[in-house]
């Protein structure tokens, strides 16, 4: 039986699990094991019943929404998230989302389609300069901060609100920093959401929110779908223009079920079309980050199992 076990995702340990964890590490838990590495599956006290010898969870990703982490804590098992391996990845993909939208870039791409006796005149009037433009970063960890510094780098102007961030953040990023969200939504034209889900946070993206924005202001998340209450709330905001644009990298069931904004994204009508831009929760990918995300959880693993001082503990 695996001391240290991979409960799902991947099919078999890794040439760079090998390499750290060697014999070790197996697919599928057992009674000796005593530390798990998790991917998706939800770790509960249902899950650990059977499992006497459990000391460690290991987050492969960022992400800690499936954890029980009260419950286990209480058990003395100590849990760890790995936030380290897709910072540029995930930051790279907002940046993509938000110079695409600074620029009109898959809008214009959609009314070009259609265009056959007039051209260049077809412009978004909404589109200004990045130096004029605002994006508001709602969580300023690794990869919000990450975002701030490149928005800056572009020539955005840039907020951040996070009632976590130690005082003085602000001045390191150089970016101004509000003390309340609706602060932020009231200044922002691209809102970039880079929170964790949490009791506090889930469903946060809903009417309220996005009536506390600008009209026309721009929304995107590559953070966790659960973040957002309603797709259908987005559907009607897009719809009615209160919300110019909505890309997202994650979604909060996925895959999507049916419902107006998915459906919506499926037909692309004329309204929707290069407004509403959907990936499949893969900003963290690159050939790079899954191998230091595979390194990264595999030596946090091994501290917990050789009784070391882990890292990223939650």
């Amino acid at each position: 039986m695996a001391k240290i076990a991979i409960t799902d995702y991947f099919d078999t340990p890794s040439a760079e699990e090998r390499e750290i964890l060697g014999d070790l590490v197996s697919v599928g838990p057992g009674p000796d094991t005593e530390v798990l590495l998790v991917w998706h599956d939800k770790i509960d006290a249902s899950y650990v019943k059977d499992l006497p010898k459990l000391r460690g969870v290991q987050r492969y990703g960022v992400g800690f929404d499936n954890l029980d982490v009260d419950y286990l804590k209480s058990k003395g098992i100590t849990c760890c998230n790995n936030p380290d391996y897709g910072v540029d990845e995930v930051s790279d993909t907002a940046m993509a989302f938000i110079m695409t939208i600074s620029r009109g870039v898959f809008r214009y791409d959609a009314i070009a389609r259609k265009l056959t006796d007039t051209w260049q005149e077809n412009i978004l009037p909404q589109i200004k300069r990045a130096n004029q433009t605002k994006v508001g970063v709602i969580g300023a960890g690794r990869i919000g901060t990450s975002v701030l510094l490149k928005c800056q780098a572009l020539g955005f102007q840039t907020v951040f609100f996070d009632p976590y961030k130690e005082s003085g953040h602000e001045k390191v990023v150089r970016a101004k920093r509000v003390h309340s969200l609706d602060e932020l939504l009231a200044e922002a034209d691209i809102v970039s959401i880079h929170c964790p889900l949490s009791k506090a946070t889930s469903g946060m993206v809903n009417q309220d929110f996005i009536s506390a924005m600008k009209d026309g202001a721009a929304l995107v998340n590559t953070a966790r779908g659960g973040l957002v209450a309603d797709l259908e709330v987005l559907h009607d905001n897009l719809k009615s223009g209160k919300l110019s644009f909505v890309y997202l990298d994650v979604i909060p069931q996925e895959p999507p079920a049916d419902n107006m904004l998915i459906e919506a994204w499926r037909a692309q009508p004329d309204w929707l079309q290069g407004r509403l831009i959907i990936n499949p929760h893969t900003s963290y990918f690159s050939q790079s980050s899954i191998l230091d995300l595979r390194r990264g959880a595999a030596s946090n693993a091994l501290r917990l199992f050789n009784g070391e001082k882990p890292l990223n503990v939650l």
